[in-house]
C-alpha cells in the first residue's frame, strides 16, 4: 500500500504529457481488441467494426480516463479556485463585508484562545512543570501570614519529607520599590524578591547568562550578589553582557551581578500578577528565623511520586512542625497542608472566568456564521439563473456544491488571515498591560498551537456558514429554477423560512451574550459600590525611604517628615502606615480581653497596621474615640485602635473604648474604634484589624506616606519628592500613586472580563442588527412587485410600513423567547462569577428584551420605509 501511494505521488509530480499517454494507452487497447477478433476468425474490417462498437466513443473514454487520472483533482481544484476568485472579485462589496465580519469573529476567537492557552493550557516555562507543587495550608486565611510558614517549618519539611526531590520558597512580604539603584545620580526605585538560593534550581530555570545562586550566597557574611530580570537588564543596562561579575550599587552597597534571568521567566507574572520584579537576591534564612510566617513553599516531586501522595504526606507532616524551635509550645500550631499542582495554583482561580470568555467569543463566531449564511443565501438566490444554466449544460449537483464550498473556503481563509493579524495586535497590547492582575499575561503570544487552532476554527466556520447555502442553492429541480429566475420572482416559502430561522437563531444568540454581559457588568458595579471602609478618592500614597536610624531618632524623623509634608501647598492631611489595605498585609495573633479564655479558632487572625497620627482621617476612615497622637510613645501607656468587627466580638454588651486588652503579650488600652476595611480583596469580607502607634516600638515594616488633597496627584508629586529628598537625600524617585489604583488593581481581573464580554455583546448586538436589516431589506427588494400590486389595490402606506415592521417584531419576539430560556440556563452556570447579582436578575433580562426589541424595530424601519415608498407603477414595470 505504501509503495503504491509513493508511486502515485511520483506519477502526479512527474513531468509528462498526460493526453498523449492516454491516447497511446487507448490505441493499444483498441489494437489488442482487433487482434483478438481477427484471431477468432473475423475479417480485419469486421473485427475493427465490432471492437469499435464494444469500446464505445473514444472521446468519452478519453474523458473518463482523464477524470481517473491521479492529478485530475489538482486540475479541478485549480479551476474551482480560479472561478471562485473571479466570482468573489466580481462581487467586491459582498466579499469585503463577508471577510470583514469573519475577521472580527475569528480575531476575537484567536485572541481569547491565546489567553486561554497561555493561562490554562500551555505548561509553565519551567523544566518538567508537572512535577512542581505549591504547598499551602488546607484552610488558608488571614492574608499572607495565614498562607506562609516559618524558617523552622521550612527546614523540617526539607529534612523530613520523602516525596520531594527539592523544597524551596521566597520571602512573601517584599513590597514594590523595596530597593533603590544608587551610585549614579538620583536613586532609582527597583523591586526585588529574596529567594532561597535553590529557588531556580528547584523550579528548573537556568540563567540566561551567568550563574545561578549557590548555597553559600545565602549565608550571613557572604558577599552580596544579585540576579537581574531580563527586562530590567535590557531597559536599564541595554543588554550589556559584560555586566556579569561586575558590581552595581543597590541601597548604597556594591552588589555583584552573577546572572541574568532568561527572557521566558517573569517572576511577577507567575507568582505575583500585576507587579514588576527587577531583581532576585539570595535569602539569608537566619535573618528572618524569628520573624514568624514569612516564607512560601514550593516542592518538586520525586520521579514516580503523584501529587496526591505528596499532598497526603504533607498533610501528615505539618502538624508535627514547630512554628519556632526556640518556642517548644509552638509545635502543632500548623494545621494540615496540601500540595497543589503549580499550574493550578497560578491559574486555577481564573478557569471558570476564562471558559466563560471563551464561550462568549464562540457565540460571536456563531452569530458571524449565521450572518454569513444569510448573506450567502441571498447571493445564491441572485445567482439562480447561473446555476440553472450550469445544470442545463450537464453540471452535477456535487460539482456545484464543491464550487460553492470553494468560495466559502476562500472567504474563511481570508477572514482567518486578517483575524490572525487583528488578534496579534490585541495580544501584543495585552502582553504589555502589567496593571492587569492576570497571571502569565506577559507570556501572551500567537504560538504554533494558536495557529493550528486558527486553521481548525477556519474550517469549522467554513462548514457552518457555507454548507446550508450551498445545499439550499442546489436542492431544486431545473424547471423550477428556470421558472423562478426572473427578477420579479418571489422566493419560495422554504427559502424564506430558512432565512427567518437564521435570523431567529442570531437574535437568540445575541440574547445570551447580552444577558451574560449584563450580569457581569451588574456584578462589577456592585463590586464598585462596596463600602471599602476608607475613601480612596482624592488620596494618594508614596513609599518613603527611611534612613537607618535608632528608634528615637527614627520617630523624630517621622514626626519632622509629617510636619514638612503638611506644609506642602495642596496637602490637606497626611499620615504614615507600614502597610496599606488591598496591598501587602500581615497578621498577628488577635487581641483578647484579659482574663477571658477563648477557643483555639474562636478569634480570627488580625491584620496589623502600625500608623502615625493623621493616618486614619487621611484614609477617610470613620473613627469613634480619639486618634493616635505623637504623645503615644514608648514612655506612655500602650494604646490601640481596633475595628468595629473586633469590638463587637470582644465587647458585645458595651463600648470597647477605654477598655484594656492583651495584644502580643502586652496590656494595651483601646482609645478608638474604626470602620471595617477590606484588607486583601474588595469582594472578601473584612476580618479583625488593629492600628498601633508608630512611636511605641511595635516594629513598623516600611513606611507608606498617604496624603489627601483636592489637587491631582501629578501636581503634588514634584513638591512631595523635593520635600522627602530634603529630609533624606537617599529618597528614590518613586511614583505618587492614587489610592484608587490599589482598588483598580484588586478588581482588575473582574473589570477585564466584564469589559471583554461587554464588547462581545455589543458586537453580537450589531451583527444581529445587520442580520435583521439584511433579511428584511432583501425580502422587501424581492417583493417589490407584490407590494406595488397591493398598493395599487388599495393598501395604504402606513399599512405596508407596519406590515414590514410587524414581521421584524415577530421574528425578534420568537428569537428573544428562545434566547431568554437559554440565557437563564447559561446564567445558572456562571453564578459563581456573580457578586450581589442573582442569575435571574429581572433588571438584566428586562433590559435585554427592551434593547433587542428597540434594535429590531430600528433595523426594520429603513426597509419598511423603503417598502412604503414603493410606487405602484414603477413596481408593475419591474417584470
Amino acid at each position: 500500500m505504501i509503495r503504491e501511494a509513493i508511486s502515485r505521488l511520483r506519477y502526479i509530480f512527474r513531468k509528462h504529457n498526460a493526453s498523449t499517454e492516454v491516447d497511446e494507452e487507448l490505441r493499444l487497447h483498441m489494437a489488442h481488441a482487433v487482434e483478438a477478433k481477427i484471431a477468432s476468425g473475423l475479417s480485419p474490417h469486421e473485427a475493427r467494426r465490432q471492437a469499435s462498437i464494444e469500446f464505445g466513443s473514444m472521446q468519452a473514454a478519453r474523458e473518463q480516463c482523464h477524470d481517473q487520472h491521479p492529478r485530475a483533482w489538482l486540475d479541478t481544484l485549480r479551476q474551482d479556485l480560479q472561478f471562485s476568485l473571479r466570482s468573489l472579485k466580481r462581487d467586491r462589496g459582498f466579499t469585503v463585508v463577508a471577510v470583514a465580519i469573519l475577521a472580527i469573529g475569528m480575531g476575537a476567537n484567536i485572541a481569547v484562545f491565546s489567553l486561554v492557552n497561555t493561562i490554562l493550557l500551555r505548561p509553565l516555562s519551567f523544566h518538567d512543570p508537572e512535577a512542581l507543587v505549591w504547598i499551602q495550608p488546607a484552610d488558608a486565611g488571614g492574608g499572607l501570614s495565614g498562607s506562609t510558614y516559618s524558617v523552622d517549618a521550612y527546614e523540617d519539611l526539607r529534612d523530613m519529607n520523602r516525596s520531594y526531590s527539592g523544597v524551596t520558597g521566597y520571602f512573601a512580604f517584599s513590597s514594590p520599590n523595596n530597593h533603590k539603584l544608587t551610585g549614579n545620580g538620583i536613586p532609582r526605585p527597583i523591586s526585588g524578591i529574596d529567594v532561597i538560593p535553590n529557588f531556580l534550581n528547584v523550579l528548573g530555570v537556568s540563567p540566561g547568562l551567568g550563574r545561578d545562586f549557590r548555597k553559600e550566597d545565602g549565608i550571613k557574611g557572604a558577599s552580596p550578589v544579585v540576579m537581574l530580570s531580563h527586562e530590567f537588564w535590557m531597559t536599564r543596562f541595554h543588554g550589556d553582557r559584560d555586566l556579569i561579575n561586575t558590581a552595581v550599587s543597590i541601597d548604597n552597597t556594591p552588589v555583584t551581578v552573577v546572572g541574568i534571568l532568561p527572557e521566558s521567566f517573569d517572576f511577577g507574572s507567575t507568582f505575583s500578577p500585576g507587579t514588576r520584579v527587577d531583581v532576585l537576591t539570595p535569602l539569608n534564612v537566619e535573618a528572618i528565623r524569628y520573624s514568624g510566617n514569612t516564607l512560601t513553599f514550593i516542592g518538586r516531586l520525586k520521579p514516580g511520586i503523584p501529587a496526591q501522595q505528596a499532598s497526603a504526606e504533607t498533610a501528615t507532616l505539618f502538624p508535627q512542625f514547630y512554628w519556632g524551635k526556640k518556642f517548644p509550645d509552638s509545635k502543632g500550631s500548623y494545621g494540615r497542608a496540601i500540595a497543589v499542582p503549580m499550574k493550578e495554583h497560578v491559574a486555577g482561580q481564573l478557569r471558570r472566568s476564562l471558559y466563560v470568555l471563551w464561550a462568549a467569543v464562540a457565540t460571536i463566531l456563531l452569530i458571524v456564521c449565521v450572518n454569513l449564511s444569510n448573506l450567502l443565501l441571498g447571493r445564491a438566490a441572485s445567482r439562480s439563473k447561473e446555476f440553472s444554466l450550469r445544470f442545463a449544460l450537464g453540471a452535477s449537483r456535487g460539482r456545484l456544491i464543491r464550487q460553492l464550498l470553494t468560495e466559502s473556503f476562500l472567504l474563511a481563509a481570508s477572514g482567518s488571515i486578517l483575524g490572525v493579524a487583528l488578534a496579534a495586535t490585541v495580544v501584543r497590547w495585552l502582553a504589555h498591560q502589567g496593571s492587569i492582575a492576570l497571571p502569565l499575561i506577559s507570556e501572551l503570544r500567537i504560538d504554533p498551537i494558536t495557529l493550528w487552532w486558527t486553521v481548525l476554527l477556519g474550517l469549522i466556520a467554513m462548514v457552518l456558514f457555507g454548507t446550508i447555502p450551498s445545499l439550499r442553492a442546489t436542492d431544486t429541480g431545473l424547471q423550477s429554477r428556470l421558472k423562478d429566475s426572473g427578477p420579479a420572482a418571489s422566493e419560495g416559502k422554504r427559502h424564506e423560512g430558512l432565512r427567518n430561522a437564521l435570523v431567529v437563531s442570531e437574535i437568540a444568540l445575541a440574547c445570551v451574550l447580552i444577558v451574560g454581559a449584563g450580569l457581569l457588568l451588574r456584578s462589577f458595579l456592585h463590586v464598585m459600590d462596596v463600602d471599602l471602609g476608607f475613601r480612596p478618592s482624592q488620596s494618594a500614597s508614596i513609599t518613603v525611604d527611611v534612613p537607618n536610624l535608632k528608634n528615637e531618632d527614627r520617630y523624630s524623623f517621622y514626626r519632622n517628615l509629617m510636619h514638612e509634608v503638611s506644609m506642602v501647598p495642596g496637602v490637606q492631611t497626611a499620615g504614615l502606615s507600614d502597610n496599606l489595605p488591598l496591598a501587602r498585609n500581615r497578621t498577628w495573633g488577635p487581641p483578647g480581653v484579659k482574663g477571658v479564655m477563648y477557643g483555639r479558632n474562636e478569634r480570627p487572625s488580625t491584620f496589623v497596621y502600625v500608623v502615625s497620627p493623621g493616618y486614619l482621617p487621611t484614609m477617610g476612615m470613620h473613627l469613634r474615640g480619639r486618634d493616635i497622637s505623637w504623645n503615644d510613645n514608648a514612655t506612655n501607656e500602650p494604646v490601640i485602635i481596633i475595628n468595629e468587627k473586633a469590638a463587637r466580638f470582644l465587647f458585645p454588651n458595651g463600648d470597647a473604648i477605654d477598655h484594656m486588652v492583651v495584644m502580643s503579650g502586652k496590656d494595651v488600652r483601646i482609645i478608638g474604634v474604626v470602620s471595617d476595611i477590606h484588607e486583601t480583596n474588595v469582594e472578601a469580607s473584612s476580618s479583625w484589624q488593629v492600628y498601633l502607634p508608630i512611636a511605641q516600638g511595635w516594629g513598623e515594616d516600611g513606611a507608606e506616606l498617604v496624603i489627601r488633597s483636592s489637587m491631582p496627584p501629578d501636581t503634588l508629586a514634584a513638591p512631595l519628592l523635593s520635600t522627602l529628598r530634603r529630609l533624606n537625600p537617599g529618597q528614590p524617585a518613586v511614583e505618587l500613586r492614587p489610592l484608587q489604583a490599589l482598588v483598580d488593581h484588586s478588581i482588575s481581573p473582574r473589570r477585564f472580563f466584564a469589559f471583554l464580554v461587554a464588547i462581545f455583546a455589543a458586537v453580537g448586538l450589531l451583527l444581529a442588527c445587520l442580520g435583521i436589516y439584511g433579511v428584511i431589506s432583501y425580502s422587501v427588494a424581492r417583493q417589490t412587485q407584490e407590494i406595488g400590486i397591493r398598493m395599487a389595490l388599495g393598501a395604504t402606506r402606513s399599512r405596508v410600513l407596519f406590515s414590514v415592521i410587524g414581521r421584524t417584531v415577530r421574528l425578534s419576539v420568537i428569537g428573544i423567547a428562545i434566547g431568554t430560556i437559554v440565557s437563564f440556563m447559561v446564567a445558572k452556570t456562571i453564578t459563581a462569577l456573580l457578586y450581589g447579582t442573582e442569575p435571574g436578575d429581572p433588571i438584566t433580562f428586562s433590559g435585554m428584551i427592551l434593547l433587542l426589541l428597540s434594535v429590531a424595530v430600528c433595523s426594520g424601519y429603513l426597509p419598511a420605509r423603503r417598502a412604503a415608498d414603493v410606487s405602484p407603477m414603477t413596481a408593475l414595470r419591474t417584470e
